[in-house]
C-alpha cells in the first residue's frame, strides 16, 4: 500500500511538471503570436477618419500624410470624410471602431480642447480617445475688408471704440477656432465686436472681401488676396510672426497680449489601441512631417509641418483645453 501511494503522488508531481510547462509553452507562443501580429502591422488597408469635408485644410493635410504613410507601411491608406458637428461624428466613428490599429482620427485639436465645453455631446476625446501625434498647425490672420479705415490692430481698436459705431467680424461659425480666436482677440482690445458666423472659413473671408462685414481672423485661406491686395493683413493672431509674412507684427506686439490662438491638428487611436502600434504610428507621422514634399504642400496651405510626439502632444492638448474651456465658460459660447 505504502509503495502504490508513492507512485500515485509521484505520478501527480509529474503530471503538475507537465502542466506548469505546458503552460510556460502556452504563454510563450501567445506572446510570440501577439509580438509577430504587431511586426505584421499593418496587414491591410489603414482608415484615417476626417472630421472635415474634402477640399479643407484638415482633408488636405490627412491626405498629404496618407499618401507618404502609405508608401512608409507598405498598405494603402483611406481617407474616411465624416463631416459634422464640428469633428464631433468623426470622434463619435472612431471611439466605437476597433482598438486594432487600423483606424485613427485627424482633426483639429479644439475636438477635444474646445467641443466639450461647447456641446451636449456624450463624448469626451481625452477619455475616450489617446493622443498619437501631432500633424501640424496654422496660423491666424485679423484680415479686415479693404475700404475700413485701418492699416493695422490699434487704428482697428481706436475705430471700434468711437461712438455710435459697430463693427463686425466674420467666422467659420460660432465655437470653431477661427471664431475663439476673435473672441481672444475682443478679450485683448475689450472692445466689443460683433459675431457674425458663417458655414465655414471661405464664405466667411468671402463676405469681408465684399464688405459685408469688416474683419475675420482667418486661418490662412486668404493669402492670395492678401497679396493681391482685396484684403488687409492687420496683424498675427499668434505668439509669433508668421513665416509667410514676417513683415507683420503679432496683435501682441501692436500692444495687445492675449490674442494668441494657433489651429493645431493631430491624430488620435480608439482609447484601447496597442501602445506599440500607436507609438509606431507616431514615428511614421514624424517621418512623413520631414518629407520636404509634404512641408511645400503644406506651405500651400498656409500651414507648418510641426513634428509633435504623443507626450508633447499630450501637453499641448492639456494647455489648450484650459485656455479654451475658460473663454468658452467666460463669454458663454453655445454651439450652433
Amino acid at each position: 500500500m505504502q509503495k502504490t501511494g508513492v507512485a500515485q503522488s509521484s505520478k501527480r508531481k509529474l503530471n503538475q511538471r507537465a502542466w506548469a510547462a505546458a503552460v510556460v509553452v502556452t504563454t510563450g507562443m501567445l506572446a510570440a503570436g501577439s509580438s509577430w501580429a504587431q511586426a505584421a502591422w499593418p496587414s491591410k488597408p489603414v482608415r484615417i477618419v476626417v472630421g472635415f469635408a474634402p477640399g479643407g485644410t484638415t482633408d488636405v493635410m490627412a491626405r498629404l500624410v496618407g499618401k507618404d504613410l502609405s508608401e512608409q507601411l507598405g498598405q494603402p491608406v483611406v481617407i474616411d470624410n465624416k463631416p459634422g458637428a464640428s469633428g464631433n461624428i468623426a470622434v463619435s466613428e472612431v471611439v466605437r471602431a476597433a482598438p486594432d490599429g487600423y483606424t485613427f482620427l485627424v482633426a483639429p485639436t479644439t475636438v477635444e480642447t474646445a467641443n466639450p465645453s461647447l456641446f451636449k455631446f456624450n463624448l469626451n476625446p481625452a477619455n475616450d480617445l489617446q493622443a498619437v501625434a501631432g500633424m501640424g498647425k496654422t496660423q491666424m490672420y485679423l484680415v479686415a475688408k479693404p475700404g475700413l479705415a485701418a492699416t493695422n490692430v490699434k487704428e482697428l481698436v481706436a475705430l471700434g471704440t468711437q461712438p455710435g459705431k459697430q463693427l463686425a467680424f466674420a467666422s467659420s461659425g460660432t465655437g470653431t477656432a477661427p471664431h475663439l480666436a476673435c473672441e481672444l482677440f475682443k478679450q485683448a482690445t475689450k472692445v466689443n465686436f460683433v459675431h457674425a458666423p458663417y458655414r465655414g472659413a471661405a464664405p466667411a473671408l468671402q463676405d469681408v472681401m465684399a464688405g459685408q462685414a469688416d474683419f475675420v481672423c482667418d486661418p490662412g485661406i486668404a493669402f492670395q488676396h492678401i497679396r493681391s491686395g482685396k484684403v488687409k493683413l492687420l496683424g498675427i493672431v499668434s505668439s509669433k510672426r508668421s513665416p509667410f509674412f514676417p513683415e507683420v507684427p503679432t496683435v501682441a506686439e501692436q500692444g495687445f497680449a492675449g490674442a494668441d490662438l494657433d489651429i493645431w491638428f493631430g491624430m488620435w487611436a480608439p482609447k484601447a489601441a496597442p501602445p506599440e502600434l500607436v507609438s509606431r504610428m507616431s514615428q511614421a507621422v514624424a517621418k512623413a512631417l520631414a518629407n520636404p514634399q509634404v512641408t511645400a504642400k503644406y506651405a500651400d496651405l498656409g500651414a507648418e509641418t510641426v513634428t509633435m510626439s504623443t507626450a508633447a502632444m499630450k501637453a499641448k492638448l492639456k494647455e489648450e483645453a484650459q485656455v479654451l474651456s475658460t473663454l468658452i465658460t467666460q463669454q458663454n459660447i453655445k454651439a450652433e
